[in-house]
């Protein structure tokens, strides 16, 4: 059964696998300003030794001082055994940009695992512990035309509060 996880190097060859899906559907290049668009282009991960650095550094960002105008925040991968199925990530706080879009949760399945309920098992799983955060409630945003996303989030009791300029915005309870 799959479960949430802090990276870890023995997830390296399926999560290498799981990027090479995105790459192949287009993520990672220019314009891709997500997250693993973001990890696609920095490719640390595709060498054992750079995996390491980047598990490192993935692990970190919960309790380093961000730079200036950064967040702390956690990520977990979603893995059922070290098969990384998708990942999580957790601000600590947000930023006025972050009201806007981005919110506290940001999430990706990898493309092979879509479609079978990891995102809204995900979203659930981490809720509680943006409680342990003090975050009584989560603000998630998606983009308006991200039908999946919505149901993912709607599912978790998502409370819509904005729609318009391509985004939505809800608020859940931790």
């Amino acid at each position: 059964m799959p479960g949430l996880t802090l990276p870890g190097v023995e997830m390296r060859t399926s999560f290498v696998e799981a990027m090479r899906e995105f790459q192949a559907e287009g993520r990672g290049q220019e314009h891709d300003r997500s997250t693993v668009g973001d990890e696609i282009r920095d490719n640390r991960w595709a060498t054992p030794e750079g995996f390491s650095e980047f598990v490192a550094d993935l692990r970190a960002k919960a309790v380093v001082e961000p730079p200036p105008g950064r967040v702390r925040g956690t990520t977990w991968w979603w893995c059922e055994g070290t098969t990384y199925l998708g990942r999580i990530a957790l601000r600590h706080e947000l930023t006025e940009s972050l009201r806007k879009k981005g919110g506290h949760v940001g999430y990706d399945v990898r493309p092979t695992a879509r479609r079978q309920g990891h995102a809204t098992a995900m979203l659930a799983a981490v809720l509680p512990k943006a409680r342990e955060l003090g975050i009584d409630r989560a603000l998630i945003t998606c983009d308006e035309d991200n039908i999946g996303s919505r149901r993912v989030i709607e599912a978790n009791g998502g409370v819509l509060e904005f729609a318009g300029d391509g985004i939505r915005r809800y608020w859940l309870a931790t």
